[in-house]
């Protein structure tokens, strides 16, 4: 705070000084013919004395921006000192005021200097010792000399200028308490900023961490999965009509349980790297809820609860797939959190405007808690983590879709009586021609989630058989090879794993040459040996030996930097661990594209066996 009070005061410093001296120097000439002439002496050594101490004020080594804060408070009472100099200098001049001999120059000229007094006061309001140590000598000098000459009109002006003094002091110690104090709140203020935007950064150093993490975690995690998933599939089909088909099934079920708390996961990834896109078009909710109404009906049942998604005819805009995931979510905690009674969806419109009620009977929300439920992992009483009530990532991706197609989300709710959650979305016309068969369309965010299980297995291994060549697999790690081609082989399809690119080159070469059963499609893992890309690997020798749409991306990652460069890519991309279904709708499609290319009847169910939902795909 005295440093900026300093360098106020400095700022104007040669000005005020260079004044000073003009107005010493005219009042010398000005009073020169006027005055006695054996007083001539005493004016020249006054004005000398005041001209000395001008110029040394001016002269003086000053502060500056770069001096050392700690030298500040020197700095003060340096320029304290100056000023208190400069008026000790000018204080005779009341004397030579006298001196003139006339009333009248006496009285302008007083009030004159007290004019130009009063503006140089406040100049040095900043400092106060610098303003009493300006203002008192200089008045009190003219004072003392209109009290001595005596006569009603000087000591009318000196009690004038006494007030005059008291005023303009008290006035600046009032003025000097408010620069110190908006000082004080500037300087709190930066301080608040400083430490907001230190706090920004930590926030957002520990989000870019914590994605970094989970995107580690689950890749590391999905390596194993994957590997698990595929021999598990094998073992599905090889012991069909076995006692021991219904252990291998109930793995199963634990799997597709971990994969679908890891695609939660990659949801959030996904969604934070920004490669959703969002197709907006009318949706029928009538539909919509009929598709909600057939996926929790069983699980409602189970658990004794009612569920209830009343019809309105109503149609918004918005993107499919995306607000059915929001009010999946949205249903889902519902059931988790209530015991008795039910969840209801409604729908009604209001202005331009659709708003769609998902209203439960459950524990409900305290106020304290409903910032937090939308926090990944957050979870209400449930510290033991039970897994039956989820990961606590729903609602948290619920957010993130509702900022994604800006459908606003509030939450009303009452402990112990049950919790509303409220989307506004934009009203929409009818389309003339409705989307078709909600029960067919998958209503997920990728295509091995569990809509991709709809077409029967033996269906979609036919179509996968058609495919006119061998299957060429690149993953670095062993059981994963293993485990792709056992699954491959027992769909009949003849496939190939290596280890990495030069490998795989070679492969497609030698499969290139004569007698040798060419390779139809090429299968590459994204993160190689020796963190060599994938992606880019599989380009290269689709380009060269194959076609880009012969190309399929598998992998674990979900890091938003990589998930960002798959989006560009263009490239189809399954996710790990990826279901058996979800692999044969790729296979069948790079089959049915192949048969497409020579010439080969259309299929009319190819749009519905094509895998949905892959970035690029």
């Amino acid at each position: 705070m005295l440093r900026e009070q300093v360098a106020t005061v400095y700022a104007g410093h040669t000005m005020a000084v260079s004044a000073h001296l003009a107005f010493a120097t005219a009042l010398t000439l000005f009073s020169w013919p006027r005055v006695d002439p054996g007083l001539h002496p005493a004016l020249v050594a006054w004005f000398a004395t005041l001209l000395a101490a001008d110029l040394y004020a001016l002269l003086a080594r000053r502060w500056t921006p770069d001096a050392p804060i700690e030298e500040t408070a020197r700095w003060a009472r340096k320029y304290t000192v100056l000023v208190t100099l400069t008026s000790l200098a000018t204080a005779p001049a009341g004397f030579l005021l006298m001196a003139m001999g006339s009333q009248n120059i006496t009285t302008l000229t007083t009030v004159v200097m007290m004019g130009s007094w009063t503006r140089a006061v406040q100049a040095r309001w900043a400092i106060k010792p610098a303003m009493f140590g300006y203002g008192i000598p200089m008045m009190s000098g003219l004072i003392l000399a209109l009290v001595l000459k005596g006569g009603l009109v000087h000591w009318l002006l000196a009690a004038f200028i006494t007030v005059n003094l008291v005023l303009t002091l008290r006035a600046g110690v009032q003025q000097n308490g408010r620069i110190a104090e908006s000082l004080r709140l500037r300087f709190e203020n930066e301080a608040l900023a400083t430490g907001l935007r230190e706090q920004i950064a930590i926030s957002e150093r520990a989000s870019a961490e914590k994605t970094r993490f989970l995107a580690t975690a689950s890749h590391d995690l999905r390596q194993p999965m994957h590997a698990v998933s595929l021999f598990g599939a094998t073992l599905q089909g090889a012991l069909a009509g076995h006692p021991a088909r219904e252990n291998v099934d109930r793995m199963m079920t634990s799997v597709n349980a971990l994969s679908a708390s890891l695609d939660a996961m990659l949801d959030i990834s996904r969604l934070d790297a920004g490669v959703v896109v969002v197709e907006e078009r009318p949706v029928e909710l009538d539909g919509l809820f009929l598709a909600l109404n057939q996926t929790f009906a069983g699980v409602a049942q189970e658990r004794g609860l009612q569920l209830r998604l009343r019809s309105s005819g109503l149609w918004v805009r918005s993107d499919l797939q995306l607000l059915y995931r929001m009010l999946l979510n949205l249903i889902d905690n519902g059931l988790k959190y209530t015991q008795s009674g039910g969840v209801s969806v409604t729908a009604r419109a209001v202005g331009q405007s659709v708003l769609i009620d998902v209203t439960d009977t459950g524990i409900g929300i305290a106020d304290g808690q409903r910032e937090r439920i939308f926090e990944e992992f957050y979870q209400i009483d449930n510290p033991g983590r039970d897994r039956a009530r989820g990961l606590g990532i729903g609602l948290s991706i619920v957010r993130r879709l509702a900022q994604l197609l800006r459908h606003p989300v509030s939450l009303r709710s009452r402990p112990g009586r049950g919790t509303r959650f409220r989307i506004q979305l934009p009203l929409a016309q009818a389309a003339q021609q409705p989307p078709h068969g909600y029960e067919e369309e998958p209503l997920a965010l990728e295509a091995q989630e569990e809509g991709a299980e709809s077409d029967p297995l033996h269906a979609l291994r036919e179509r996968a058989r058609a495919l006119p060549g061998r299957v060429l697999l690149i993953d670095d790690e062993a059981d994963i090879r293993d485990a792709m081609t056992e699954l491959l082989d027992s769909y009949g399809i003849e496939a190939l794993a290596v280890a990495g690119e030069a490998e795989a080159a070679e492969a497609l070469a030698v499969g290139a040459a004569p007698g040798q059963r060419p390779f139809a499609m090429l299968i590459c893992d994204y993160r190689l040996a020796d963190g060599a890309d994938g992606l880019q690997a599989g380009q290269r020798l689709a380009e060269r030996f194959l076609t880009p749409q012969a190309l399929l991306l598998i992998t674990g990652e979900t890091s938003p930097e990589r998930l960002l460069s798959a989006r560009a890519s263009g490239v189809p991309i399954l996710f790990k661990p990826v279901a058996q279904a979800a692999l044969l709708r790729a296979i069948a499609q790079v089959a049915q594209g192949q048969q497409h290319a020579d010439g080969a009847d259309d299929d009319a169910d190819a749009d519905a066996d094509a895998p949905e939902g892959m970035p690029g795909g």
